[in-house]
């Protein structure tokens, strides 16, 4: 009984966290769900959270940094305190949607109390980046995000090396195929795959999307990988921007 009663009270103190969603729980509080750097994809109850008077209503921010502390030992934590950290502007118009959508497809990838350290940075780094973007500039915003998420997700993405292991040229053609990789072009019959320049693949890994053979090559590239983990659940925010023509 008493061991049971010590894990009850397990706490967890000021972790740097990004509140993912929320909706109502009851009459007064909150279900939230954030991204915790030490903690990743946690969910919690904010008690009286949607009370005028609660100390948590103007701290709960999306696209906010945030010192969060909670308690419990099951699925769904308590929180009971949250700081916000500041420092980064609001998000507006297409960056907003921009960021709906790297919250949800964190949502739906990243398993629940699963730490992923480099991708809460990349996160910060992307909604940061998000928040001075302009329209024209969103895209290899998320490009960069979603190359992090497949790598931290364990899809063994290499951007350097083939499926042979051999160092990506920049001359030669490549084709993608899930369960084997970048292959050579002239290894793989027919069109099956997604079609890579060398060149193209090198600049992912150095993060550059200006060239507009790369930010198309990496759009086709990154949706079809997000494809094969996602299976049959839709992106809304994804048919959003899809609408607007603008991702």
């Amino acid at each position: 009984m008493a061991a049971t009663f010590a894990r009850s009270k397990e706490r967890v103190e000021a972790s740097h966290s990004w509140l993912l969603h929320s909706y109502p729980y009851k009459e007064t509080s909150l279900i939230i769900e954030v991204f915790s750097r030490e903690h990743g994809r946690v969910a919690m109850v904010a008690r009286g959270a949607r009370r005028p008077t609660s100390a948590l209503r103007g701290s709960l921010l999306a696209f906010q940094p945030l010192a969060l502390s909670w308690f419990g030992s099951g699925a769904l934590k308590t929180l009971h305190a949250a700081e916000w950290q500041g420092g980064v502007a609001q998000l507006a118009g297409l960056p907003l949607i921009c960021g709906f959508y790297l919250n949800e497809i964190l949502l739906k990838l990243l398993p629940r109390q699963d730490a992923h350290p480099a991708l809460q940075a990349a996160y910060a780094t992307a909604i940061r980046a998000l928040s001075v973007a302009q329209d024209g500039e969103v895209e290899p915003i998320l490009r960069r995000f979603e190359l992090t998420l497949l790598r931290e997700l364990g899809y063994g993405l290499s951007l350097d090396k083939d499926a042979h292991g051999s160092p990506i040229s920049p001359a030669r053609h490549y084709r993608f195929l899930s369960g084997r990789g970048l292959l050579p072009g002239e290894q793989v019959a027919g069109e099956q795959g997604v079609p890579l320049a060398g060149s193209s693949v090198l600049a992912m890994a150095r993060g550059e999307f200006a060239d507009s053979l790369v930010a198309q090559q990496a759009k086709h590239w990154v949706r079809t990988m997000l494809a094969e983990l996602l299976g049959d659940t839709p992106l809304h925010t994804r048919n959003i921007l899809r609408d607007l023509h603008k991702l």
